[in-house]
Formats: C-alpha cells, sequence, structure tokens
C-alpha cells in the first residue's frame, strides 16, 4: 500500500529551462515526507488522512529525525503546473532505528498521460533528543508504517 501526498510546486523550485531545479526537489520530497509522516501541533493525521503521521515533529520533541542517505534518479523534467504533483510514498526497509522512505513522484492527478517524474529513497534514523544517540522504532510507529512497507527502489543505474 502507498501513500498518495498532493504536492504542490511554487515557482521558486524553477530554474532557468523552466523547469523543477534538481537540488528543489529534495524540498518537494521532504514536504511530502513531513506530511506523511510527522505529526503537528493541530493533528496526529497527515493531509489525506493517513495514520502514519506519528513521529512527534513538536518543538522540545524527545525524537531527532536524521537524513543518513539519500538518492534521486530523474526520469523526466517536471515544469510548472498549479495542480500539486502527486508523490507516492512507502516504506521500502522498516530496521531497528531507520526507515527508508521510498517515493515516485507523478504527474498532477487529471494530467494525461500519468508521468513518472522522479524516483527516490531517503534513509531517516530516529535519534533520542537527549543523548543524541539513535534510538529504537517504537511498537506504535512500526505498527502505523508497517501496512505502508513494500519492497525497496530498485534504480536503474548504481
Amino acid at each position: 500500500m502507498r501513500l498518495h501526498v498532493p504536492t504542490p510546486l511554487r515557482w521558486s523550485d524553477l530554474d532557468a529551462y523552466g523547469h523543477v531545479n534538481n537540488a528543489r526537489m529534495l524540498s518537494l520530497l521532504e514536504e511530502a515526507r513531513i506530511q506523511a509522516f510527522w505529526m503537528s501541533e493541530e493533528t496526529a493525521e497527515h493531509a489525506v488522512g493517513a495514520t502514519t503521521a506519528v513521529i512527534d515533529a513538536t518543538p522540545g520533541s524527545s525524537t531527532l529525525t536524521l537524513i543518513a542517505r539519500q538518492e534521486v534518479e530523474y526520469l523526466a523534467p517536471i515544469p510548472y503546473r498549479r495542480q500539486p504533483l502527486d508523490v507516492e510514498l512507502w516504506i521500502g526497509h522498516l530496521g531497528g532505528a531507520s526507515i527508508d522512505v521510498s517515493y515516485e513522484v507523478y504527474s498532477p492527478e487529471g494530467i494525461s498521460p500519468r508521468e513518472l517524474h522522479t524516483r527516490a529513497s531517503t534513509t531517516i534514523v530516529l535519534v533520542d533528543a537527549a543523548t543524541g544517540r539513535p534510538r529504537r522504532i517504537t511498537d506504535v510507529e512500526r505498527e502505523a508504517w508497517t501496512p505502508y512497507l513494500e519492497a525497496p527502489l530498485q534504480f536503474r543505474r548504481r
């Protein structure tokens, strides 16, 4: 099962060639990831209603989330559109203290033909804020994320 997170583009995401800049893609992936997995002060659900938002992102939280690795494969340029991109997310690996989030970034819903623009993976390590050491994934987190566990991305070239 995958999460679908509508992720809007900003005019500032474009480069001189009129498509989304490669460095800005990391920010768009971050936005989708935060919507999917981090709870806010207002709600414990992400914007499209999944129950995967179980990491406390409020100020003073006892958990930090650190990026250990990111890999991005750019397949097709993304032009500016007002409709949000359809970012599909799933867990490619659920470890002891880390998760691999997999992404496929598609053209906005309703755009035909549907086009896959980007594939990516991010390894996130959960860290205890007080000690600075990795901390185990809790039972609540594991239960929320396990339904979204699928095979990790296989990139075209390595």
